[in-house]
């Protein structure tokens, strides 16, 4: 367990404007679940926790909750915030288990999650257990065929809230899920009724753990490998564009996900150096990638997870007798070059 090492566990929320993260929020913070929860808001003035659960509305940029919790909102940047929330935790000035940060709809949650890797103090203090995304059934398509943010934020994701699915019809629900599924096969997604979502669903999902599960939806796989014929002919349907129909965007999101698998291990120095170079070029466009690696030289698997620029790997459990011993990785992206990719990582296998 991540407390026996005294971390806190932080969760980033995200989602567009509307699509219900207070409601969700405050369902978590309402329920009676024993736990102490730390509260941080980014959201520059649009509406916060409603203040009928906070005791006092003070200028504090800290305020202790009714049911316990804290809630704070960011004057200055996350990292600070962070910093002085576990130093009063450390003096027992404050009590919380774990921390809840809720970005503004239009955030881009990569530098939020970089935070928990690039500051040694936070990285420490911390452990960034998982970017839940709330996605809008109503305005989804629109938002993501308009805002890179919104596609970005689906393609960040470890678990995948949709909410309002009650005000369209099933059919579109159902598209609109095969519509994410494609951006990010790792998120598992679900119906979030007004917030009501179990909170095993919210907490300790070990989703940017490196762990040595790595959970790829495998119909998902199979279904793609049988759509390449079809990926390969997209451009026939470049006429339609003009009527802009959404579902002729279907394969058009520029946030699109690939896997790498392969069953000779890895040259270690290769795939480093290759890896580098990578993300050297693409970084910024590199919204998630994760892997399990068979790597030459070591007889356990090899779990790497990047954001963006920073990437991290980590020794895992031995490969079991009898386990095929194959490198699987997947990466989230905007407009990525899979043949690149593809290509380059072939050329690191030993």
């Amino acid at each position: 367990m991540s407390t026996a090492q005294g971390l806190i566990p932080a969760t980033i929320l995200t989602g567009f404007l509307g699509a219900g993260k207070t409601t969700l929020l405050k369902r978590v913070l309402t329920e009676a679940h024993g736990q102490k929860i730390a509260v941080i808001e980014n959201e520059f003035g649009e509406e916060n926790i409603d203040t009928d659960i906070l005791v006092s509305d003070t200028n504090e940029q800290i305020i202790q909750m009714s049911n316990g919790c804290v809630c704070c909102t960011i004057r200055e940047d996350l990292r600070t915030t962070l910093s002085d929330l576990a130093a009063k935790r450390r003096k027992g000035e404050l009590d919380f288990e774990r921390v809840v940060i809720e970005t503004t709809g239009l955030a881009d949650p990569g530098p939020v999650a970089q935070t928990f890797f690039m500051d040694d103090e936070i990285a420490e203090a911390y452990l960034l257990d998982s970017v839940l995304t709330l996605v809008d059934a109503k305005h989804a398509d629109e938002q993501l065929n308009t805002r890179q943010e919104a596609r970005m934020q689906v393609g960040f994701a470890d678990q995948i809230f949709i909410s309002k699915s009650d005000l369209v019809e099933p059919a579109a629900v159902e598209k609109l899920i095969h519509r994410i599924k494609h951006m990010n096969p790792r998120a598992p997604i679900q119906a979030a009724h007004f917030g009501e979502v179990a909170l095993s669903k919210v907490f300790d999902l070990r989703g940017f753990n490196l762990n040595a599960k790595l959970e790829i939806d495998p119909d998902f796989l199979k279904a793609d490998d049988h759509d390449h014929h079809h990926h390969d002919h997209d451009h026939h349907h470049h006429d339609h564009e003009h009527c802009d129909h959404p579902h002729h965007h279907h394969h058009d999101d520029d946030v699109k996900s690939f896997v790498f698998r392969a069953d000779k291990p890895f040259n270690p120095a290769k795939l480093e150096d290759f890896l580098g170079a990578i993300v050297q070029v693409y970084g910024p466009k590199m919204l998630r990638y994760k892997g399990v690696l068979h790597m030459k030289g070591t007889d356990k698997k090899v779990i790497f997870q990047g954001v963006h620029q920073m990437m991290g790997s980590d020794l895992g459990p031995k490969w079991m007798p009898g386990e095929k011993k194959q490198s699987k990785m997947v990466f989230i992206g905007i407009d990525l070059p899979k043949d690149v990719l593809m290509q380059g990582l072939e050329g690191c296998l030993a």
